[in-house]
């Protein structure tokens, strides 16, 4: 990443003499006078938008990084959550756990058409792995199971004739896990053999997690307890209409029932909640790279009074060269947002690819939040012109025949 940004630095003054010559006809004379200087002073660019490339390509990176999490984990709860209503037994229920009439009456509530159940266990894989998540469901039809590789079919010709076995991405890197492969889980007091039949995603559990068919649990555990139950409801039935059946038959305290959109709302807001520091570093960022763009052009402001005062002589006003000074910093400003944005879009691809697979074991779609890019670059743009005309105007104050004096 240091790499990058150092190449997007190095870059700029190639980029200039790239994209300077593309906007040099028709223009006003304020225009062509900033575009001049920045072509004849290619390290001027370098000088003012290292700040600028440093800054875009940190708050870049992050956006895209942020944004395609948020996408990635905003469709992967769509898929994990197909079922219209989940039903889970609160503490306060005594077990913990649907029993089988649980199960009974709440099929026979109106408006339910089937039933889903999953059992969820955590058991500790080796003395030195932390806990594991096995999920014991019914795998007919891949509802609510994110497959990145593999199928819902078991591996075709296993000569052992070892039951299937669905792991996360976690527990695929954790363990060098691919389809086909043997994977053993402590159950029933010993270690029961499974063949990997795909690797799906995940972002619940980050040490890994195993989905197994819930007839091949119970076989092998004699454990048939239940700790959610999936609803998908008759045609014309209401989730609130269901979900206030069930609470009159069990009472409000004894169940836990909760809608998909519910539970995405409050997935995205935790997520946006956990992200919101992300936001404020990007915010610390830009401002740093205006900072740069200020302490640059007052700089130069100072050493070109002379220069002032010979436009001033040959008929500029102040504000025209308050407008030279903010062109400039804009040119200057865009030429920094470009490099920005190409260094960005590495550094985002090594943050998804990389350090997020190595860090977290998860893996996401890219999204690029195009229009919010472009509304970024744009004001970037625009807030650096501002702070160019802002820092040289201590230098416009000075009188024209005064600030050519050295040169008579």
């Amino acid at each position: 990443m240091v790499f990058v940004l150092a190449a997007a630095i190095l870059a700029l003054p190639v980029l200039a003499r790239l994209v300077l010559p593309l906007l040099a006809r028709g223009r006003s004379a304020i225009w062509r006078l900033a575009h001049a200087r920045l072509a004849a002073a290619p390290g001027q660019a370098v000088v003012a938008g290292a700040g600028v490339i440093a800054s875009v390509a940190l708050a870049v990176s992050m956006a895209i990084m942020v944004n395609s999490f948020r996408v990635s984990v905003d469709e992967w709860l769509a898929q994990v959550l197909p079922a219209d209503l989940y039903v889970r037994a609160s503490a306060a229920s005594g077990s913990g756990y649907l029993d089988p009439p649980a199960l009974v009456a709440i099929a026979a509530t109106p408006g339910v058409a089937r039933v889903e159940t999953t059992r969820l266990v955590n058991l500790r894989v080796s003395d030195t792995e932390p806990l594991f998540s096995v999920l014991a469901r019914a795998t007919q039809g891949n509802r609510g199971l994110p497959l990145v590789s593999g199928s819902m079919e078991p591996v075709a010709g296993d000569a052992e004739g070892l039951p299937p076995a669905w792991v996360s991405e976690a527990a695929a890197d954790r363990h060098d896990l691919a389809r086909g492969s043997r994977f053993e889980l402590p159950l029933g007091g010993r270690m029961q053999a499974f063949r990997v039949a795909g690797v799906w995603r995940d972002y619940a559990r980050q040490h890994g997690a195993a989905l197994i068919e819930r007839r091949d649990y119970v076989a092998l555990t004699g454990d048939d307890r239940v700790n959610d139950a999936a609803l998908l409801l008759e045609p014309g039935a209401t989730p609130s209409a269901v979900a206030q059946a069930l609470r009159e038959r069990f009472g409000a305290e004894h169940i836990t029932i909760a809608l998909p959109g519910e539970i995405r709302a409050l997935s995205l807001q935790i997520f946006d909640r956990t992200f919101l520091i992300t936001y404020l570093m990007e915010a610390v960022a830009v401002v740093i790279g205006l900072f740069g763009i200020a302490t640059t052009f007052a700089a130069l402001a100072a050493t070109r009074q002379g220069e002032f005062g010979m436009l001033r002589h040959l008929g500029f006003t102040r504000a025209e060269i308050g407008r030279l000074i903010a062109t400039e910093g804009a040119l200057t400003a865009g030429l920094g947002v470009i490099a920005g944005l190409a260094g960005g879009a590495a550094i985002a691809w090594v943050l998804i690819e990389i350090i997020n697979r190595q860090s977290f074991h998860w893996s996401m779609e890219l999204a690029v939040p195009w229009s919010g890019l472009a509304i970024f670059a744009v004001c970037l743009v625009l807030l650096a012109a501002l702070v160019a005309r802002l820092a040289g105007r201590h230098a416009m104050r000075r009188s024209a025949v005064l600030a050519v004096k050295a040169d008579w």
